[in-house]
């Protein structure tokens, strides 16, 4: 059975542009984490930002095969960490947000964002993934993996059949929405019976400030204690037990009423 899965979460401040530089940031926060951590969570194109200048984010993308993902295959493994997040990636002539989970094993998994924001120029710049989201098995967890926008969406993120134990949300979520982001990350916990983890960046852009607005939820909405023990405000750690998960479930069980249905894509 499942046990606890202890979660780091790092509201990187992003250098534009500068891929060398946020994996070292990585990195250095790797070299503080406790030993027993499995996995670290990064925010939303954690290696590069975002920008709406076509050019830069065509010269900026990297294949799953590039320096990028190779860098993170090799740190999560001489870590014994597995590392999520997305990053800037390009498919022949197409672009897109790609969300990663990367294990110690070398084992990986992709998903492009499905929802890309229309009200700025992602949706035209990006390539909308076209498959759903993805579980990872992990040490006994099932975890689903999704990025930012795609939050405001409960039916993308529907828990039919209790798919998932655990959801990702890696973001760029600006500080103006942020009553936005809280409210939707504790709709989907208690929509869906699972742990919800939303890690977003700090720092700023042309897009926005961002304040770190890096939280947990349990499975029933409420919100964890931050564990870290760690000397710097960008770090923290999560504790996800699942025999607690299992004896909501068990004696709440609306998961059972929930309505089927097919995503068209």
């Amino acid at each position: 059975m499942p046990g606890k899965l202890k979660i780091a979460a790092l509201s990187q401040n992003i250098m534009p542009g500068d891929i060398q530089s946020n994996l070292n940031y990585l990195e250095t926060a790797l070299g503080m984490l406790e030993k027993d951590t499995d996995l670290i969570i990064l925010p939303e194109l954690f290696s590069t930002g975002y920008t709406s200048n076509a050019d830069v984010l065509a010269a900026m993308a990297e294949s799953n095969g590039g320096d990028t993902v190779a860098s993170l295959h090799r740190l999560s493994r001489n870590s014994g960490v597995a590392i999520a997040g997305s990053f800037l990636a390009k498919t022949g002539h197409s672009l897109s947000n790609r969300a990663f989970f990367i294990e110690p094993s070398g084992d990986e998994i992709f998903y492009d964002k499905r929802h890309l924001f229309s009200m700025s120029s992602e949706s035209a710049l990006l390539t909308q993934g076209q498959s759903p989201l993805p579980i990872v098995r992990y040490r006994g967890w099932n975890l689903a993996l999704s990025v930012c926008y795609d939050l405001r969406f409960p039916v993308w993120c529907r828990n039919n059949g209790l798919r998932y134990d655990a959801l990702i949300v890696v973001a760029n979520w600006p500080d103006a929405r942020r009553y936005a982001w809280e409210h939707l990350l504790i709709a989907r916990a208690i929509e869906n019976q699972a742990y919800v983890i939303g890690v977003d960046r700090s720092g700023e852009d042309k897009f926005g400030k961002y304040d770190g607005m890096t939280f947990a939820v349990d499975f029933c909405g409420k919100r964890l204690a931050d564990m870290s023990l760690y000397d710097r405000k960008d770090l923290s750690c999560f504790m996800f037990d699942h025999d607690q998960l299992d004896h909501w479930r068990k004696d709440f069980t609306p998961w059972k009423d929930a309505d089927l249905f097919n995503i068209e894509f």
